[in-house]
């Protein structure tokens, strides 16, 4: 079983910043590194939409509603994608899930909260 596992939401100021992390539980290195990584948002009463992806090989990719503000990145050593988001907007407020991508199917974490508001 692929256990994906969010973490580092909250709450923030607009202007603000966050770190989101995710990981595979119990996954060894070699299996990790096979992985492609995205994160997602859904806001209320919204669809869920691709935010940032970490492709193997690939320059990551951003949605044009974050570009310039977020930055994903991963750590094969720890394990570990990154979600950098800087200038957080009212707008950015949602449900951020993780998503992992291999060769038998795609995973979902369970997802964290972000909520910029004053």
């Amino acid at each position: 079983q692929v256990q994906v596992v969010e973490s580092g939401g909250g709450l923030v100021q607009p202007g603000g910043s966050l770190r989101l992390s995710c990981t595979i539980a119990r996954v060894i290195t070699s299996v990790w590194n096979s992985y492609n990584m995205a994160w997602y948002r859904q806001a209320p009463n919204k669809e869920r939409e691709l935010v940032a992806q970490i492709t193997n090989g690939k320059s990551p990719e951003y949605s044009d509603s974050v570009k310039g503000r977020f930055t994903v990145s991963r750590d094969n050593a720890k394990k570990v994608v990154y979600l950098q988001m800087n200038s957080l907007k009212p707008e950015d407020t949602a449900v951020y899930y993780c998503k992992a991508v291999g060769r038998r199917g795609a995973y979902w974490g369970q997802g964290t909260q972000v909520t910029v508001s004053s």
